[in-house]
């Protein structure tokens, strides 16, 4: 089975409380989503608000993948640039695939979809990315076309002595 991604659902309860568990047991899990375990949904629930409030505003957008029983499975939230110079490409933000998804594929999935969404937003040409260094995300990135263009040395502090490097990536959409 595959998953079904949806780009700019709509926000109702159950999407958002979807959402809302996904980045939890990611998280949990260890994924590099913007926290450290343990966490819970009420500690990631006002990063979430921050996100659904920039796509109330048009900034961001999400696409989101849905499971065969109609869980949210995976998202990808993209948003746009607003400075005039660099409109032409777009940051992709909390790439998530459920740990109980993981090794199926959908990960990759996910990163095509997401590249297809942006080819359909007009004047993009490009998705930047970072990701946590010392988890190998660079390897898995780099295998669905993205490039490393930058790395900033000890930048993401996970805990006190366990500093990981911010890893730029790029995928060229022309």
């Amino acid at each position: 089975m595959s998953l079904t991604f949806t780009l700019d659902p709509a926000v109702t309860p159950e999407l958002r409380d979807g959402v809302l568990g996904l980045w939890t047991d990611v998280s949990n899990a260890g994924g590099s989503v913007g926290f450290v375990p343990p966490v819970t949904p009420e500690a990631v629930r006002p990063e979430l608000v921050k996100h659904l409030v920039a796509m109330a505003e048009g900034r961001t957008r999400l696409l989101v993948g849905h499971d065969a029983d109609g869980r949210v499975a995976a998202t990808a939230f993209f948003t746009l640039n607003t400075h005039r110079l660099m409109t032409h490409w777009l940051w992709l933000y909390t790439v998530m695939v459920h740990p109980r998804h993981q090794g199926k594929g959908y990960g990759r999935d996910l990163l095509a979809a997401a590249a297809d969404a942006a080819r359909g937003i007009e004047g993009i040409e490009a998705i930047r990315l970072t990701c946590r260094g010392g988890l190998g995300l660079e390897r898995f990135y780099a295998s669905c076309g993205y490039k490393e263009v930058g790395r900033v040395p000890d930048a993401i502090r996970v805990a006190p002595g366990d500093d990981r490097d911010d890893v730029i990536l790029l995928l060229t959409l022309r």
